[in-house]
């Protein structure tokens, strides 16, 4: 690949965050200008991180990372930071800016047009839905124009409608895109190649082609890997009982039983150390609380906000036992976080919940958790009585190492949160469990066990999720479309 043709390029590239935190080890890749890339990899492997190095915010430890001269770049991360929740929509948009942009508002129509949104200049950041603020996180980006948009999580909390828009205006788009993204439809509309984040090696490998193609090449190539590790593990078994056979011999015959063993070892150093990342998370199941009798919870009314008009109270006759489970319909800004919100906080006028019952709740921003406590604290706090055995073996099935336990979650990827999120409705035992967005920022390798989980859930359950495939794998008794 010519050097001239190359956007972004990573040169024996090499980071970390301290000693104990080797993120990228020797990575060599790169960008042609005017290709959509992929990004791949594990939650909490780096991606968002080479992100960082590519805008400059962070800086390799070794090599180079090379942006060619006068490119400009904009990022549409995961979640809007906090510190700008309490702006106006024109306050956050002019810090898209390093310097003030006069006369922004035809801007900033023209960026919220294109992910299909209209909003008041003064209207606050944090009053819009989680799938409003992903639009409106991806029109930050887009107002700059950039020669190279680098999305992280674009899909999340997005709706049918959204995700429809987004790939048409990608399809359409002349210019350079990585994306990261667990939406493989999504992934599959536009990408032109895949590079992909090895958390084991900390390599980055560069495959090009349909999306599809490529998941397929790499699945097949651990297939092949496994396959040569078994039949490796046959002839080590092979070579250490002949060993053992002959040292019992005695005499000439230990020679043998040497040679034997030096050839189990040298077969062992022959092993492919296959992808550690391609681990799941473990089969899971989420306890209900114990001794639920009767109604769990009532809605009666809910309020509805559409296409800018007032807010509706609108009638509702939904009524929650142990093992029913309820799903909530409707677009993007609709209120169907707000409906969640309120129900999980008491305070909703059109919903009760019956007394003594321990609601579970998943929260799409992961606003539920202490961002100041380590993993280890949260998970401990969880639990009804402190069992650091149980608390550390659940943790393990939700790939929450040893590492991982010890880090403060504020510090955390957004997927692995998600993996905390839920590790800690495991070991909470709910009675009333309460999903906003649950697929957001999580592998797709999980997200099947997360699905079967849920349907299998024997509390009452409320779901909210725009992914469709997830939603087909659980049980739903009933549905509540908010817009009809």
């Amino acid at each position: 690949m010519a050097k001239a043709e190359s956007v972004v390029s990573f040169e024996k590239a090499s980071f970390e965050y301290g000693h104990n935190k080797p993120i990228l080890d020797e990575v060599d890749f790169s960008i042609r200008r005017g290709m959509k890339i992929t990004f791949m990899g594990q939650n909490g492997a780096g991606k968002s991180t080479i992100f960082q190095l590519i805008i400059g915010v962070l800086q390799p430890e070794s090599g180079k990372v090379n942006v060619v001269n006068g490119l400009t770049i904009a990022l549409s991360r995961q979640v809007i930071p906090r510190s700008n929740m309490e702006l106006t929509v024109r306050e956050f948009f002019q810090k898209c800016f390093s310097q003030k942009v006069y006369d922004i508002d035809p801007k900033i129509d023209a960026a919220l047009e294109a992910v299909n949104l209209r909003a008041p200049y003064d209207r606050i950041i944090r009053s819009f839905s989680g799938g409003q603020q992903a639009r409106i996180l991806l029109a930050s980006a887009l107002i700059q124009n950039p020669d190279l948009l680098l999305l992280d999580e674009p899909t999340n909390n997005l709706d049918k409608e959204g995700i429809a828009h987004l790939t048409r205006f990608l399809v359409d788009y002349k210019k350079t895109v990585i994306v990261i993204s667990h939406d493989a439809d999504f992934l599959n509309a536009f990408t032109d190649g895949v590079l992909y984040l090895d958390a084991h090696t900390r390599k980055v490998e560069q495959y090009f082609g349909n999306y599809f193609d490529v998941v397929k090449e790499i699945s097949a190539r651990i297939e092949k890997e496994n396959r040569k590790n078994a039949q490796l593990a046959k002839e080590i078994q092979e070579n250490k009982d002949k060993a053992n056979f002959f040292a019992m011999k005695g005499g000439q015959m230990r020679l043998v039983a040497k040679r034997m063993r030096v050839k189990a070892e040298e077969l062992e150093e022959e092993k492919v150390d296959v992808r550690k990342e391609d681990k799941t998370i473990r089969p899971f199941n989420i306890p209900a609380q114990e001794g639920l009798m009767g109604e769990v919870a009532r809605i009666s009314s809910f309020i509805v906000i559409s296409h800018g008009r007032q807010p509706v109270t609108k009638k509702a006759n939904i009524v929650l036992r142990r093992g029913e489970h309820l799903l909530l319909r409707g677009p993007n800004g609709i209120g169907k976080s707000t409906l969640l919100e309120s129900v999980a906080k008491g305070d909703s006028k059109g919903s009760v919940i019956a007394d003594g019952v321990k609601i579970g709740y998943y929260r799409q921003d992961f606003s539920t958790l202490n961002f100041e406590d380590t993993v280890h604290k949260s998970l401990m706090a969880a639990m009804d009585r402190p069992d650091e055995e149980r608390m550390r073996s659940i943790a393990a099935g939700f790939l929450i190492n040893a590492e991982v336990i010890r880090t403060k979650i504020g510090n955390l990827s957004e997927g692995q949160k998600g993996l905390v999120a839920f590790a800690r409705l495991v070991l909470e035992k709910p009675g009333l469990l309460i999903l906003d967005e649950p697929t957001n920022h999580i592998n797709f390798r999980h997200i099947p066990l997360i699905a079967s989980a849920l349907d299998k859930y024997e509390g009452a359950m409320i779901l909210v999720s725009h992914a469709r495939e997830f939603v087909e794998k659980i049980r739903i008794d009933e549905i509540l479309d908010l817009e009809k």
